[in-house]
């Protein structure tokens, strides 16, 4: 099993340590210039909850990614796609992209892309990943992904983000309106999974930014 990881939010809906990233990203996503970081046990994280962020900006914290026939022999299906997103602020520069789960072979990307947030990368994400792999006459093809609210708006067919309409982000409410049109045209086949990051490590579509 990985090692449990435990994130600080410095500047959040709720500064605090928590034990979960899904936890985390309550507290950081809609809140402009959130401030966090991982760590490998909670002494470390409750340390640097007293300190300063910039103190530790910069390190890397993160869990080493597992093999692919570690994560095979945890039930991971490799032949699947892996999506994930980030944003540098939140709102922020928007990005997100696509890969094999078995090589990391990079398959679609999108961004940076102004006044974005991370949850609607992650639904944008899914729905390319959807619409990839029809192009590819793969129905059956799982995807994994790490956020359970984009699971949760692909299934409603909406991207329920409370994300503002600045003009900057244009082409982001464009490629929403893309993405709910296809889900609205097209019936999902694909299994959407969770990635479960506390035991595998990061999705191997992750930026490394966290």
């Amino acid at each position: 099993m990985a090692k449990q990881k435990f994130y600080v939010v410095w500047e959040g809906h709720r500064p605090g340590v928590y034990s979960s990233w899904d936890a985390a990203k309550q507290q950081i996503d809609g809140y402009p210039q959130a401030k966090y970081k991982s760590f490998g046990s909670k002494a470390e994280a409750e340390k640097a909850l007293r300190g300063s962020y910039w103190a530790y900006a910069g390190q890397n914290t993160r869990t080493v990614n597992r093999k692919p026939e570690e994560l095979e022999k945890m039930g991971v299906r490799l032949d699947s796609l892996a999506v994930d997103a980030a944003c540098s602020g939140n709102p922020g520069d928007m990005e997100y992209r696509g890969v094999h789960t078995r090589t990391g072979q990079e398959i679609f990307r999108m961004g940076p892309l102004p006044d974005g947030t991370n949850n609607v990368g992650e639904f944008l994400a899914l729905v390319h990943a959807l619409a990839w792999l029809k192009q590819q006459n793969s129905p059956r093809t799982p995807i994994y992904s790490d956020s359970r609210n984009a699971q949760l708006w692909v299934k409603a067919g909406q991207c329920r983000t409370k994300l503002a309409h600045t003009g900057r982000n244009d082409q982001i409410f464009e490629l929403i309106d893309r993405a709910e049109k296809w889900l609205a045209l097209n019936r999902v086949s694909n299994p959407v999974l969770k990635w479960n990051t506390e035991e595998w490590g990061e999705i191997p579509a992750d930026y490394g930014r966290k």
